[in-house]
Parts: C-alpha cells; sequence; structure tokens
C-alpha cells in the first residue's frame, strides 16, 4: 500500500513540477496582462463601480419562483469558496515552501487576475441557463454554447466536480481537522465524521441553502479574523518595513538566507495565489452564473472585487502575522499549525482556538460553495437525481478522507487537477474573449448615459444566450402590450 501511495505521490509530484514552474505561471501571467491591456485596466479602473454593484437596488426583480439568487449572494458563494485554507493554510505553505516572495508573487496574480476574473465571471452571466430549480452556468456552458463544444464543457464538467466537490473539499477538511487536533485534542476520524454530519445538513438543503450559509458566515468570519490580524499588526507596526522588505527582497531573489529560491518564489506563488482566489480557475464564474442581474457585467465587476479582497486583504493579513513571529524562523510546525503557533505569540494561549474556529467557518463555507460548483457540473453532464444524490454522498465521503489523509498528497492532488482545469478555462475564454469586451463596452456606455445598464443580447449579435433571449421576448410583449392598453384608453 505504501508503495503504490509513494508511486502515485512521485506522479503527481513530477506533473506538477512541469506544470506550475513552466505552463501555468505563462498562462495564467499572460492571459491576466492580455485581458488588463484589452478592458483598458478595468480591475483598476472599476474599483468604485465594484462596490457598487454588491448592494445595487435597480436589478430585475428575482424569479417568480424565488429560487434565483441576488447578485449579493452570489458574490458570497463566490467569496465562500474563494475564502478558505488557501488564505490561512495556503499562504502558510506558499511562505513556508517558496519564502517570504511567494507573497508578492500572489498578489500578482491577484492584480493581473483581477481582470481574467472579470471576463470568465461575464461570460459566464451571458451564456447561464434556466433549469426547474434556478439559473446555471459556467466555463461548461459557455464552452458548449460559446464554442459549440459540447464534448470539451463535459471534460470542464467532470475536472471541476472532482477538483471542487471532492478533492478540494478533502483539503479544507484536512486543514480543518488538523487544526481542531491541535487546538483541542480532537481525534481526525472524530471531527471528519463530525463534518459529515454539517456537510449534509448544507448540502441537501440546495443552492438557496448554500447561499444563505454563505451570506451569513462569510462577512462574520472576514471581520473577525482580519480584526486579530489588524491587531497583530498595529501591535508590530515598527516591524512592518522589515517585513515588507524581506517579502520583496525574497521575490527576485535577494536575500534567499529568509528561505526560499526566486523560482520557488514565483511557483510557491502561482500555485497558492490561484488556489487562494481562483482568477481564471473556471470556479467563481458558477457562482456569478446564478444571479438575477440586469447587465452580464455586473457579475464581472463583482467577482473581480472578490479576487481583490480574497488575496490582497485577506492573504496579506495571514502573511503578516506568519511573518512577524519567531515561529517561521524557527520552523516550529506546517500548514495551520504554523499558523496557529504564529498567532499564539501575539494573542497567547487563545490563538490555536481562535485560529481553529476561524479555518472552521472559512473552510466549512468553502465545503458548501464547492459543492454547489460540484452540482452545477454534474447537472450539465446530465440531469439526473440519483447523479446529483451520489455527487452528495461522494462529497460526503471525501470530506472524510480529507481529513484523515496525509497533509501533502491532498494538496499535491489538488494543484494537479486545478491545472487541468485552468488550462481548459484559460484557453475557453480566450477565445471567446471578444464577447466579453463588447459586453463590457456596452455596460460602459450605457452607465456613460446615466442609465442602470440591460443587456440585449440580439442587440449585439451575440447567439446562444438562452436566457436573455426570453428576457427579451418578455420586455417586447410587455412593451406592445402595454401600448395596446394606451390605444384602447385613448
Amino acid at each position: 500500500m505504501e508503495a503504490i501511495q509513494g508511486l502515485l505521490q512521485g506522479s503527481v509530484d513530477f506533473l506538477n513540477n512541469i506544470l506550475w514552474s513552466y505552463v501555468l505561471i505563462a498562462v495564467l501571467v499572460g492571459a491576466g496582462i492580455y485581458f488588463t491591456i484589452r478592458t483598458r485596466f478595468m480591475q483598476f479602473r472599476y474599483l468604485k463601480e465594484m462596490f457598487r454593484t454588491i448592494t445595487d437596488k435597480s436589478d430585475v426583480t428575482p424569479a417568480k419562483d424565488g429560487k434565483s439568487i441576488s447578485s449579493m449572494k452570489s458574490f458570497f458563494i463566490g467569496a465562500a469558496t474563494r475564502i478558505g485554507t488557501g488564505n490561512l493554510a495556503g499562504v502558510t505553505v506558499a511562505v513556508t515552501l517558496g519564502g517570504p516572495g511567494a507573497v508578492f508573487w500572489m498578489w500578482i496574480v491577484a492584480l493581473l487576475g483581477g481582470a481574467t476574473a472579470m471576463i470568465e465571471s461575464t461570460l459566464a452571466q451571458v451564456y447561464k441557463v434556466k433549469d426547474d430549480v434556478a439559473y446555471r452556468g459556467g466555463p461548461a456552458y459557455y464552452i458548449e454554447k460559446g464554442l459549440n463544444n459540447r464534448a470539451l464543457g463535459i471534460v470542464f464538467a467532470v475536472l471541476i466536480a472532482v477538483t471542487f466537490g471532492l478533492i478540494f473539499n478533502s483539503v479544507q477538511s484536512n486543514t480543518i481537522a488538523a487544526a481542531f487536533d491541535n487546538a483541542f485534542g480532537i481525534d481526525a476520524a472524530i471531527g471528519g465524521a463530525i463534518l459529515v454530519v454539517l456537510t449534509g445538513l448544507v448540502i441537501f438543503g440546495g443552492v438557496q441553502r448554500v447561499a444563505n450559509f454563505s451570506a451569513i458566515v462569510v462577512p462574520v468570519m472576514a471581520v473577525l479574523y482580519l480584526a486579530i490580524a489588524l491587531y497583530v499588526v498595529v501591535v508590530n507596526f515598527a516591524e512592518l518595513p522589515g517585513v515588507f522588505a524581506m517579502i520583496f527582497q525574497s521575490a527576485f531573489g535577494l536575500n534567499e538566507a529568509v528561505g526560499g529560491s526566486i523560482g520557488a518564489a514565483i511557483s510557491m506563488g502561482v500555485r497558492r495565489g490561484l488556489f487562494s482566489n481562483e482568477a481564471g480557475m473556471g470556479s467563481a464564474p458558477n457562482a456569478a452564473a446564478a444571479a438575477e442581474v440586469s447587465h452580464p457585467a455586473k457579475q464581472g465587476f463583482l467577482q473581480s472585487l472578490g479576487v481583490f479582497l480574497d488575496t490582497l486583504i485577506v492573504c496579506t493579513a495571514t502573511a503578516a502575522i506568519i511573518l512577524l513571529s519567531d515561529s517561521y524562523a524557527a520552523g516550529n510546525g506546517e500548514g495551520i499549525v504554523l499558523l496557529q503557533n504564529a498567532l499564539t505569540e501575539q494573542i497567547g494561549a487563545l490563538a490555536p482556538a481562535f485560529i481553529a474556529v476561524s479555518v472552521f467557518l472559512f473552510a466549512f463555507s468553502s465545503i458548501a460553495g464547492s459543492y454547489y460548483y460540484g452540482e452545477t457540473n454534474i447537472e450539465f453532464i446530465k440531469k439526473s437525481k440519483g447523479a446529483v444524490l451520489g455527487f452528495r454522498l461522494a462529497t460526503m465521503a471525501f470530506v472524510f478522507i480529507g481529513a484523515v489523509a496525509s497533509l501533502g498528497f491532498v494538496w499535491s492532488l489538488a494543484d494537479l487537477f486545478m491545472a487541468g482545469m485552468t488550462l481548459i478555462n484559460i484557453a475557453a475564454i480566450t477565445l471567446l474573449g471578444g464577447v466579453a469586451f463588447k459586453v463590457l463596452k456596452d455596460y460602459e456606455e450605457q452607465r456613460a448615459q446615466g442609465l442602470n445598464p440591460r443587456f440585449s443580447a440580439r442587440k449585439l449579435g451575440i447567439e446562444n444566450t438562452e436566457c436573455w433571449d426570453v428576457e427579451e421576448d418578455e420586455v417586447a410583449q410587455g412593451t406592445v402590450q402595454a401600448a395596446a392598453a394606451d390605444s384602447s384608453k385613448s
């Protein structure tokens, strides 16, 4: 058994080394630069607009069935999967293996990734579909409808269902179990069993329960964690220049004494940055497509903001806690345990328990959101209640397996599947980029006229947009009826 696991670990590590040392870095950075230039740096120009769309009250009325979700809830589902173990254990792993410079490359991935996130989420809205439950969409859907390639869409759907619903959720449960074992001495198997029960309660409730859960938990967990991180930064304010100097020097290989080389810093920064903010991976578009909005670009703005919130704020807060500690230099622990030890230096014995609870809130909301991504793509492959039930049971099984599995193999497997998803999605959104640019321009023109932008696929010559075409027919019919009523009155 150990020989088989060793062979699997070696094969996965070999593939990851090729993909993450060369291929993914070029693809992610290249795509980010391309979309940033083509959108004229939209992730910086429209920062104010991003915040405005979170609470925009002028959108279309939610569907009469009450099962579609609001733009804000869609944002929180996306944030729930982004703000998870990648922000805590992921940053710790990146800094441990890649040195402090990995943080800098995480920032770069986020700054460029804001434009990539805009494109993929806008496309998800354009090509979304409506079933008897809610709106669904994402890369599998825009690959089928935009590129007329259902076969490739199915490949992506399988990858994301396995990656998020199964493997990533095992990563989340692994981190929760490790944190609770370190803080409270709870055996991993017991912790895993409890997580399975809690996961079942949420995922059997459907998209509305996932959305409602995320809308409550994400803001609470983010505020609590950031408050502690802010306290650490304020108390150690005099040391911050040294920390940032360490990050920049390590990023360019100028200070190897602090650990990691420039190659390791870039590789781990890009790898953990993508795991954390998901820009270009093709996951967040599944949440973006579920929202009821008047224009696809609105969800593009929101998901772009989510990338910044995730990496530039939450990940940076975690990096500050680690790098301001003696535990990092001493190598006192790995993964989430190192973060617990680092925070213990700042706030005392309560730190392990606080991190354990934070990890639970962060990671469990990610489990709920990741499951939704998987379900959406299972529905794409085949509309079957049996298939959805099987996927729910498989998700619960992997939550338990992840809790008791080894940390290294779980992370490595997640990296490999994440790479496959990303390569397919980046290729698709690059080919469909012209559609997204056209949609963004349409939004800009309407906003310049002081209008609340309304999307018309036919007006822009975009085909296979089944939801937007239906809406246009309804609007046109309503206009005709209103005109007829006015005429009869006169």
